[in-house]
């Protein structure tokens, strides 16, 4: 009797697609575009990722290596069942947690379509093979063993990674939150649902304020925010008698991301500027003005320095492209102070988080392949979310606070330096320092953000007595990847 069908050439087949889309799903959407491991409210879809990824991992496994003959298939049906009833359940999961991009639910559809069909055709295998004496028969798939083999350890990872993230999550230290006790505030938020502004929401919300976000996808805010926040699309949907306390504007899209093309360089400055401009406008129309504008500005002002050039608040802007679009942002909210309003602008430096820009400069430390960028003189001026939120709530409610803030701590450093702090950190060799020259070709005027810096300090933060829960980095490090 043959041991083998035509089917199960296909259901292979199919099986090793399975593994790349999901590769792909993974690396795409869950780390690179939703940043999942890092999201609180994905701590349950984290914990049924690693439950199926697990199981995945055995199946890639056992049909690389195994023929499951007599009472055996019923085992792998067992898991097969398993793991359907799963993908339901985190199909649930995903909808109640999280907006999921076109793209993401397009991807799980052909998961889907090609999962029922590799299990149907796996399934005429085993038929075949529960009629015979019940026994686990060594495979020889040749070149599809291998690589189903790599592809199970490839989803195993990936589980435990999750598991550990779900663990993680399950873990974190409770937060302070530094809304809470303040006055009851009516807040105008833009840039809600980015990566300051969810915990700063967040923290609203916890505290009991009523933050209304200009957004452009409510749904996916809705999410975020389990529907208790008020979203509205257009300026023009507020009524000329509503009143709040406090405009705090966070709105501006990613700087690090696709080369600065003319075309990137106006998206960025539309992010910033246009939104900027609408909400001076629409302060112009309104009856009953807030008395804070708190704007959200970056160290790019300064432009390129010398790494023993100290900046301060009164230090002079820099040339370049960060320089122009920090000032033209800053210039769009002047009106705001003119109006009568109490302005306070912070000039961000790095915003080290769980999220934001810390995952991927620590992405090749994990892997052992940590190292300088460039010379690694270059300084990078830094400051942990949670001060950074500390710092929002300062300016709400100390009205002596009004002008221009650099938001970063007390301690920069120099790009070698967070390296080797990083390698101290996670416990990895630092050694694999990477050119400038190439990172300059591939990236552009962009690349310096990661191979220029300005050394800035909080003169005015310090004058004023504003202690920094995070001065010093290795805390910070420690804190955020505990």
């Amino acid at each position: 009797m043959m041991n083998t069908l035509p089917a199960l050439d296909w259901a292979i087949a199919l099986l090793i697609a399975q593994g790349l889309m999901g590769a792909l799903d993974t690396l795409y959407h869950h780390e690179l575009h939703q940043d999942l491991p890092h999201q609180p409210r994905a701590r349950r879809e984290l914990a049924l990722h690693a439950a199926r990824a697990l199981l995945y991992g055995l199946l890639f496994a056992g049909i690389a290596n195994f023929q499951f003959h007599g009472a055996w298939t019923g085992v792998i049906a067992g898991l097969v069942l398993v793991e359907v009833l799963l993908t339901l359940w985190d199909f649930v999961i995903e909808d109640g947690s999280r907006k999921l991009p076109a793209s993401e639910r397009v991807l799980h559809t052909v998961l889907a379509i090609n999962g029922g069909a590799l299990f149907g055709l796996y399934a005429l295998q085993l038929a075949q093979w529960a009629a015979l004496p019940t026994a686990l028969v060594i495979a020889d798939l040749g070149w599809r063993g291998w690589l189903l083999d790599l592809l199970a350890a490839g989803v195993i990872l990936s589980g435990l990674r999750d598991a550990l993230a779900a663990r993680r999550l399950a873990r974190r230290r409770p937060v302070d939150n530094p809304f809470a006790g303040l006055p009851h505030q009516r807040l105008l938020v833009t840039g809600g649902t980015g990566f300051i502004g969810e915990a700063l929401v967040g923290q609203l919300l916890e505290a009991g304020h009523a933050p209304t976000l200009l957004v452009r996808d409510p749904l996916r805010a809705a999410y975020q925010f389990q529907g208790r926040v008020r979203c509205i699309t257009a300026l023009s949907q507020l009524d000329a008698e509503e009143r709040f306390d406090a405009v705090i504007n966070l709105a501006g899209a990613p700087v690090l991301g696709p080369r600065w093309s003319p075309r990137r360089q106006a998206q960025l400055l539309a992010s910033r500027v246009g939104v900027t401009e609408a909400l001076v406008q629409w302060l112009g129309r309104t009856r009953v003005k807030p008395t804070t504008w708190i704007q959200a500005s970056a160290i790019g002002y300064y432009g390129v320095r010398d790494p023993g050039e100290r900046l301060d608040e009164a230090s002079a802007a820099g040339g370049g492209f960060m320089s122009a679009l920090c000032r033209q942002w800053e210039a769009s909210a002047a009106p705001a102070q003119a109006m009568g309003l109490r302005s306070v602008v912070l000039r961000l430096g790095v915003v080290f988080g769980p999220g934001g820009a810390l995952p991927p400069l620590l992405l090749p430390h994990h892997f052992g392949l940590g190292g300088r960028l460039g010379d690694g003189r270059q300084v990078m001026s830094w400051i942990h979310r949670e001060d950074v939120l500390r710092l929002i709530a300062r300016s709400l409610h100390e009205t002596s606070m009004q002008g221009i803030y650099n938001a970063v701590a007390p301690e920069p450093i120099s790009q070698a330096e967070f390296a080797r702090c990083v390698g101290r950190v996670l416990r990895r060799p630092v050694w694999l320092h990477l050119p400038a020259a190439p990172l300059r070709w591939a990236a552009g005027e962009m690349a310096q953000l990661l191979l220029d810096g300005q050394c800035v300090l909080p003169q005015r933060l310090q004058q004023q007595g504003f202690k920094f829960r995070f001065a010093r980095l290795e805390p910070a490090l420690r804190d955020l990847t505990a």
